[in-house]
């Protein structure tokens, strides 16, 4: 009876020092905070278990913001050259780390906190037919535990049916595999990498572990970058150095009505959710980023970001005083973890909720290209 006290209270003991919640400290890298493996332990940071969902019991519904027939894509690459930073021009122009959280950018090579209109302009870019634009979102990271093996969490998602990974690979159009990947340079987990060591070297990154964004961050399988008509009018041109805001970064506390996030899995397009979308084998995460498509014919961006370009009425109309201009869609797949293991940057007070899924857009494609994308839209094409 001595001996189970003893080891009780070492037990207690031992578990409040190692708590990363214990005195309201924020957790370290090393105390990653993977839910399929810390579960409520990681309320306080994020995310919980009840932030995702498996697809298959997600209803087929709404398919996001409707469109017409016409469509220009921008080929912009998925970031393989490691544009990142924790700035935001738009939202926090001037300010270093203004995000608190790590954003992938394709597009201008240039794009930063200090961006203005004119270095843009000037920058080079990732894209084709010297689009210029800068496109970004905050990165997704894989939680797993460093040197831990993948989970097998009773939440996940039972392997695909042969039929399913085949329209997967049909719908992402690229080769799939079930490992995440990371990006090129950064830490992976594995033996020859101890968590102090990653901890160290990633703590001080503005953005990071200090702000409580903790994980490997995941290179995307795919970008597409989709310019989209209106179903009942035809579209003019937006303008150049239009900027456009679509979710919101700040949703969890904010009640939610500019939160536009969009998950579902390769193979279940039809099928959107909040949270994150817990996978079948042989289909990746997609995220589907909406922007507003409404403009009100004089302004390139606005006090909130948001009143000079609005999003149109579930039937596609945009509202009057109002003209259409092609729609911005983002679509980014990625391979993840295995169960609940995966999580987006976020501001630390929104504990990674999924619904904080956010992302920003500056026009600098030059006028004939913006008049190609215009006329492509409007006469029905893909292109």
């Amino acid at each position: 009876m001595r001996k189970r006290l003893i080891l009780a209270i070492a037990g207690v003991l031992i578990g409040g020092s190692l708590n990363p919640l214990a005195g309201g400290a924020r957790p370290a890298l090393a105390d990653h905070c993977d839910p399929s493996v810390q579960g409520a332990g990681c309320e306080d940071v994020g995310p919980s278990l009840e932030d995702f969902a498996d697809i298959r019991r997600v209803p087929p519904g709404d398919g996001g913001v409707r469109a017409g027939r016409g469509s220009f894509t921008s080929r912009c690459g998925r970031n393989e050259n490691g544009h990142r930073n924790s700035d935001n021009h738009i939202v926090a122009p001037g300010v270093s780390n203004g995000a608190h959280h790590v954003h992938d950018y394709v597009g201008n090579l240039t794009t930063n906190g200090s961006s203005t209109d004119e270095s843009l302009a000037a920058g080079g870019t990732t894209c084709r037919l010297g689009d210029r634009s800068t496109y970004f979102w905050p990165v997704l990271r894989s939680r797993q535990g460093l040197g831990a093996r993948p989970s097998a969490s009773p939440s996940a998602s039972p392997p695909a049916s042969p039929t399913e990974a085949a329209q997967a690979a049909e719908a992402t159009g690229i080769q799939q595999d079930a490992t995440a990947e990371g990006v090129p340079g950064q830490d992976v987990p594995g033996e020859d990498v101890t968590a102090q060591d990653v901890t160290a070297r990633h703590t001080e990154e503005p953005g990071g572990a200090a702000e409580g964004n903790v994980g490997t961050i995941l290179l995307p399988r795919s970008v597409t970058l989709q310019f989209r008509g209106n179903p009942v009018s035809r579209v003019v041109a937006m303008p150049r150095f239009l900027r456009l805001i679509t979710g919101d970064a700040k949703a969890a506390t904010n009640g939610g009505v500019n939160a536009r996030a969009q998950w579902t899995c390769s193979g279940f397009t039809n099928r959107l959710t909040g949270g994150y979308p817990l996978c079948p084998r042989g289909s990746l995460v997609l995220r589907v980023l909406d922007f507003p498509s409404c403009w009100d014919g004089q302004n390139t961006d606005s006090a909130n970001h948001r009143t000079h370009v609005v999003f149109p009425a579930r039937n596609g109309a945009c509202p009057a005083g109002t003209r259409a201009i092609p729609q911005l869609r983002m679509t980014l797949a990625y391979s993840v973890p295995a169960g609940p293991s995966f999580a987006v940057d976020s501001f630390p007070e929104q504990r990674h909720n999924p619904i904080t899924d956010h992302a920003d857009f500056e026009n600098v494609m030059p006028d004939r290209l913006m008049r190609s994308v215009v006329t492509c839209i409007n006469r029905g094409l893909r292109c």
